[in-house]
């Protein structure tokens, strides 16, 4: 049974940091393109950060410089460090993994399997 589950969301005032985790479990993790999309309420899920199984990273232009997405492939997880977090960072945060672990997709359809969501609201 694939799982991933995703940790680490809460309130946080603009400008600090969060850290959000994934463990992931019943796949071959290291073989896995790993991502972390965001939704917030009325409008579509978009990547905010990706990392393929060579090491290959893409971030939305709008994080880019704050987010970092480092893995752990012995841990099986994926993590996504958040810096200088803005309001506009509010949404809930999924951890997504993509089988054809090579290639990073900015596209939600791409992924095989995804996490239930952890809230991330950030306050002015």
């Amino acid at each position: 049974q694939v799982q991933f589950v995703e940790s680490g969301g809460g309130l946080v005032q603009a400008g600090g940091s969060l850290r959000l985790s994934c463990a992931a479990s019943g796949i071959v993790f290291s073989t896995y393109t790993m991502g972390w999309f965001r939704q917030a309420p009325g409008k579509q899920r978009e990547l905010v950060a990706a990392i393929s199984v060579g090491g290959i990273t893409r971030y939305a232009d709008s994080v880019k410089g704050r987010f970092t997405i480092p893995r752990d492939n012995a841990k099986n997880m994926v993590y996504l460090q958040m810096n200088s977090l803005k309001p506009e960072d509010t949404a809930v945060y999924y951890c997504a993994g993509k089988r054809t672990g090579w290639s990073v997709s900015i596209n939600p359809v791409d992924y095989d399997y995804w996490g239930q969501g952890t809230q991330v609201t950030v306050s002015p």
